[in-house]
């Protein structure tokens, strides 16, 4: 073969190897592209949006599709992609559903999810089936009282404690002197006229899952510790709810409200003339800073008033991987980086829309002031104590991270007790009449 043959050959050897290797790298560069479901309020929309922009800036081989589905609609159109094997590669899950899609086999394992870490999540907020982690929260979320200084000071009343929970008596009779009708008298005057009322003393949030908080403070439980029964006829529960509704019906302190929306911050505290309320700690970043700026609400934070036991629920929408993924590693790096607090950190936690999930934010004090001492939160002695001490002292699991079917059970307890709210039923009548279909809903029928 001829010299010029030979160099022919090789130079076409090295142009094909070339072109070989330059296709290979330009596959190997392509990203993988998977989806990710959330829901959420507006606000919550554009710090996903930036969670998951953040994320493809370290990790450009993977792109994020962030996929928006309405909070009510949520488990719902899951279960729909689900039968369309349409689901998406990982998501946000609402707690209600957790334990049925892991029942389903839906849920990619997480055994490694914490492996080599220094600390691991709450115990609290980790969903179990058999005793077995399926999943973990992505946010430590409770419930406490919010309450408008401004009207403290109007009415001469000290604020609630931070540190120690009022009896539900005393609630009841400081929502009293904070109500008033449109010629100043409060409730507690024998002259109030609750036809006509300009403020309420408080909001006792009845969106349906909240409520559970009180049948544990009233020492009742929905379902058994184990999971496997349902025992909301317990008296010490049906008191609890009767309770709430008084509120409504007999003292005239709080406005009535179906239950029917997860809006009980926005409709009271936020708006101004409500003096306290339940709700989230998810609040102070979703409109209460907001409202802050929009209004000069002035408030503070304390703990849940107490039936019988100083308790407090919590919980918190895990991050997951769906089995039916076609690309698990990449959907599992996005949500163990998503985990991680630092990489939520300005968007979630810092704005107040999320608590830490790890021990160490609770118990470490200098991880605890890099968390609450910041502008947008309140008082900083009073967080503490009225939030983050509350969490470890006095948190209990909300029934969905042990017990399955909660979504259509806390469906059908909503309906339940809409005749309680408008007093055509009593608590008792209401639960004992429903006791038979609450119990077939946990047995999956």
């Amino acid at each position: 073969m001829k010299m010029r043959q030979i160099l022919s050959l090789l130079l076409s050897l090295v142009l094909m190897v070339g072109l070989t290797a330059g296709f290979s790298l330009t596959a190997a560069a392509d990203p993988v592209t998977i989806t990710y479901s959330y829901w959420g309020t507006p606000d919550e929309a554009a710090s996903v949006q930036a969670v998951a922009d953040k994320f493809h800036e370290e990790h450009p081989d993977i792109i994020v599709e962030v996929m928006a589905i309405p909070n009510e609609e949520y488990t719902t159109k899951l279960n729909t992609l689900y039968t369309a094997k349409q689901l998406p590669d990982c998501g946000i899950l609402n707690e209600n559903g957790v334990l049925d899609f892991a029942s389903k086999g839906l849920l990619a394992d997480v055994s490694d999810m914490y492996e080599g870490a220094d600390a691991m999540p709450l115990d609290c907020i980790t969903f179990k089936s058999e005793g077995k982690p399926v999943a973990y929260s992505a946010a430590n979320e409770i419930l406490f009282l919010y309450y408008n200084k401004d009207m403290f000071d109007a009415a001469g009343l000290e604020y609630p404690s931070a540190s120690e929970a009022m009896t539900w008596e005393e609630f009841v009779q400081t929502a009293k002197l904070l109500t008033l009708d449109t010629k100043g008298r409060n409730a507690a005057d024998p002259d109030f006229d609750p036809e006509n009322i300009v403020q309420y003393g408080c909001v006792v949030d009845n969106w349906t899952w909240q409520l559970e908080v009180w049948a544990l403070s009233n020492g009742g439980r929905w379902f058994s510790q184990d999971g496997k029964e349902c025992t909301i006829n317990d008296p010490a529960v049906i008191e609890a709810f009767q309770k709430v509704a008084d509120l409504t019906l007999v003292d005239h302190v709080m406005p009535y409200n179906a239950g029917l929306e997860d809006n009980g911050i926005q409709r009271s505290i936020a708006t101004g003339n409500v003096a306290m309320a339940t709700g989230g700690a998810w609040n102070v970043g979703t409109c209460l800073n907001s409202a802050r700026e929009d209004i000069g609400l002035n408030y503070g934070v304390a703990r849940l008033p107490k039936m019988k036991n100083e308790v407090t629920i919590c919980t918190g929408g895990p991050q997951v991987v769906f089995s039916q993924t076609q690309h698990p590693e990449e959907a599992m790096e996005f949500i163990k980086w998503y985990m991680k607090e630092e990489n939520s950190w300005d968007s979630l936690i810092a704005t107040g829309i999320w608590m830490p999930i790890l021990e160490k934010y609770y118990t470490d004090p200098a991880l605890t002031d890099k968390w609450i001492n910041n502008p947008n939160f309140p008082d900083h002695d009073e967080y503490k104590a009225a939030v983050v001490d509350y969490a470890m002292e006095c948190a209990q699991s909300t029934c969905w991270y042990y017990t399955p079917h909660t979504n259509e059970f806390i469906n059908l307890l909503r309906s339940v007790l809409g005749p309680v709210w408008t007093g055509e039923q009593t608590a008792e009548q209401a639960i004992n009449g429903s006791y038979a279909a609450l119990c077939d809903i946990l047995e999956g029928f």
